[in-house]
């Protein structure tokens, strides 16, 4: 990939939570999250799989990734729960400090320019958050005036994602009348109002239904196909292999396997194809050794009068096979194609299905415990409030701009990178 073309780019990227049960806090001078020069203390103890430091009880829940995102494309994050996906996804968006390595985004240090990147990213976390008392109209305007702009500008804006997102209908009813899918899409249409050039989706259809995932998914497509760059977590392999342009796949906080959805699954032995002979007993013995020559025949197994084959490009190997089997005077009952698919990747990768994986792993789990150190730790959102805070204040502290954009930035800042404002009685707020 041109350099010239990435609008996300990280390069070692890592991130450390005191394990559960260890006493709260983050990875810091005290602990593994930065040693010298800015390296991961207790490396060599980690044991391989979940980022664990036997000595200090830190896990390391992003253990080195390296991503670059090209502008336009639709770029997933595949893994289990717990897998270290959202915690990525926080550093990127401002809401979480990076412990060590670098993130640029849009062209500017995540690190060091957390308000530029605020400026031009879009963020919608699993919670979603928009005011349930306010109608979706409200909201949308709302969202568009926390970024700076006047109500001239925001309304237009908010009419026409309406239309985009299918909101027109209901959009002056009360949030709290929506269904799940209608909700998702007002989270998702509150973190393009301020026109982003990337959104950030962190398992966007979680709890939907297939239609309204279905949907949803429509909408996402439509997103890229104006050219906005779309970063999504997901734990769905039918939705990385539709949506996404591109991909990687996390495990333990590290990346096994990237690429585009059929290049992985080529990766495996291509494309499968199950052929069942009309008279097996006579036909096996010479249809085996007639396909075993053919140059596009990676692999070659018979079982049960079946002959099951694994070819580079099943659309082209399939006619192919047809008209070679019936030139050698075998008779066909049968003949079927399928490709692998993203859990035969994770599982050639990892050894387990994705599909098996339950409930939250230590890396994801930690950062929602560590987040915030306080009582209300272990609530996602209070967690995603206490680290937007704190990034925040660190931006808003060095800034001096002119009045009116100092007090509409500060509103931004506080309500986090593109989505998390919080307040008394109020959920996380996606935009």
């Amino acid at each position: 990939m041109n350099p010239m073309d990435t609008i996300i780019t990280t390069t070692d990227l890592r991130k450390s939570f005191r394990a559960k049960g260890t006493g709260a806090g983050r990875g810091g001078p005290e602990g593994p999250g930065r040693g010298e020069g800015g390296q991961q203390d207790g490396r060599s103890q980690q044991d391989g799989r979940g980022g664990r430091d036997r000595r200090g009880g830190w896990v390391e829940a992003v253990r080195g990734v390296s991503i670059g995102v090209a502008a336009g494309e639709v770029f997933g994050f595949l893994g289990p729960n717990g897998a270290g996906k959202t915690t990525t996804l926080r550093m990127l968006t401002t809401l979480l400090p990076i412990d060590s390595g670098t993130a640029t985004v849009a062209g500017f240090d995540v690190a060091s320019q957390p308000r530029q990147v605020r400026s031009r990213i879009g963020y919608v976390s699993q919670l979603g958050g928009a005011d349930e008392l306010a109608t979706g109209r409200e909201n949308l305007i709302l969202q568009g005036r926390l970024y700076g702009d006047s109500r001239a500008q925001v309304a237009p804006r908010a009419v026409a994602l309406a239309e985009l997102l299918d909101l027109a209908e209901f959009a002056d009813r009360r949030v709290s009348t929506y269904s799940g899918g209608q909700r998702r899409r007002l989270d998702i249409a509150l973190g393009i109002v301020h026109e982003p050039e990337v959104l950030f989706l962190d398992e966007p259809t979680t709890g939907l239904d297939p239609q309204s995932r279905a949907n949803l998914w429509d909408h996402i497509r439509g997103l890229r196909d104006r050219g906005t760059t779309v970063f999504l977590t997901t734990h769905y392999l039918e939705e990385a292999d539709v949506l996404c342009d591109r991909l990687m796949i996390m495990d333990h906080g590290q990346i096994v396997a990237e690429g585009t959805p059929r290049a992985l699954k080529q990766q495996v032995a291509g494309d499968a194809i199950l052929i069942t002979l009309r008279q097996p007993d006579r036909d096996a013995g010479r249809a085996g050794p007639v396909l075993r020559q053919q140059p596009y025949v990676r692999e070659l197994s018979a079982e049960d009068g079946q002959l099951r084959l694994y070819v580079d490009d099943g659309g082209t190997a399939l006619p192919e096979l047809i008209r070679l089997l019936d030139a050698e005077g075998i008779g066909l009952r049968s003949i079927a194609m399928s490709e692998p698919t993203l859990d035969d990747v994770f599982l050639r990768q990892t050894g387990r299905s994705l599909r098996e994986e339950g409930a939250s792993g230590p890396a994801d789990s930690a950062a929602h415990d560590s987040v915030a150190g306080s009582p209300a730790a272990g609530d996602p959102a209070a967690s995603d409030s206490a680290a937007s805070d704190s990034a925040a204040s660190d931006s808003a502290a060095s800034d001096s701009a002119a009045s009116d954009s100092a007090a509409s930035d500060s509103a931004a800042s506080d309500s986090g990178p593109g989505g998390t404002a919080t307040g008394p009685g109020r959920k996380e707020m996606a935009r």
